[in-house]
């Protein structure tokens, strides 16, 4: 596999393939944090989470065409824009699907897998009756266009490096949120004891509903992310997903290290394999060691210790 290239030409490969994968890591991330808030921290199975990210891409989509139709003045700025909306949009859509079915099936993991993936179909039919069935893409600013060279040879593309500050950017605020924050404090309470938390007057309710939205907000975040990569197309959640819950599962589903040590190792695993083998294999071969590896930590990489 290896002996028809140079040593020059494997370090090129591996440098490009890298940084592609690194790309694919940061998608995986922002798609894997906001399903490790949910499932991690809620233990609700969210087959609908693919469907949020969509919608963020789609919110992405419609101001690339407002903005480049309407207020071409504004379009090196649009995609900020485009994300705190996304994360907006989403995030209420999350809170209202909390509010009107998840609460209902809390501690019925099957009854929530069922419905999920219910929602999943019908904000996938959703968006093709309102968007249409063929796939969209959006035109970014001419500021994220092109790529800085590093050798004659290799080349980083200049949106990649903005997914990745991005991603980095949200990790962090995750991070600072869940263990810095009032808000983190209330979430860790009501995942290791319920009852006391709304005993000591923690409106426990309140706490998952905001948990979910925010949770959902990130992927529609993620789905801005996306658009830098991929075209949109109402399916094109369902291609994530079980990479997702990969990630969360693999990492350990409520570290958030876990979380990031996980989607480094198989986005990595599976840019490199790609280029020498078909996509395909590539995948199948890390769902392989993956499922080898949690045959023998089933509690995935990392596990928080808590006291009982």
């Amino acid at each position: 596999m290896f002996g028809e290239y140079s040593l020059g030409e494997l370090t090129s490969i591996f440098v490009m393939q890298g940084f592609a994968g690194l790309i694919l890591f940061s998608v995986f991330l922002l798609m894997a944090l906001g399903l490790a808030i949910i499932f991690g921290q809620m233990g609700v199975i969210n087959m609908a989470h693919g469907e949020f990210m969509i919608l963020g891409a789609y919110v992405t989509w419609m101001c690339s065409t407002f903005f480049h139709g309407y207020l071409p003045a504004l379009v090196p700025i649009y995609f900020f824009i485009a994300m705190i909306l996304a994360f907006l949009v989403s995030g209420a859509l999350g809170v209202a699907v909390e509010w009107l079915m998840i609460r209902r099936l809390y501690k019925r993991p099957l009854d929530t897998l069922l419905a999920t993936w219910g929602l999943s179909l019908i904000l996938q039919q959703f968006y093709r009756s309102v968007f249409g069935p063929r796939e969209v893409g959006v035109e970014l600013p001419q500021w994220m266009l092109g790529s800085l060279p590093v050798t004659d040879v290799i080349e980083i593309q200049i949106n990649g490096l903005f997914v990745m500050a991005l991603t980095t950017i949200i990790t962090i605020a995750v991070a600072v949120m869940m263990y810095r924050s009032r808000w983190g404090m209330q979430v860790r309470a009501v995942v290791q004891n319920r009852v006391m938390a709304g005993a000591v007057g923690i409106n426990t309710e309140k706490v998952d509903r905001y948990t979910f939205g925010i949770g959902c907000g990130i992927a529609g975040i993620a789905g801005s992310a996306f658009t830098m990569i991929g075209s949109t197309g109402p399916t094109a959640g369902q291609l994530y997903i079980v990479d997702t819950f990969l990630v969360v599962v693999f990492g350990g589903a409520a570290s958030l290290a876990g979380t990031i040590a996980s989607a480094f190792t198989i986005s990595q695993a599976q840019s490199i394999m790609e280029f020498f083998l078909s996509g395909s294999i590539a995948k199948v071969l890390t769902l392989l060691a993956v499922v080898g590896i949690l045959m023998l930590r089933p509690q995935g990489l990392f596990v928080l210790k808590v006291r009982r």
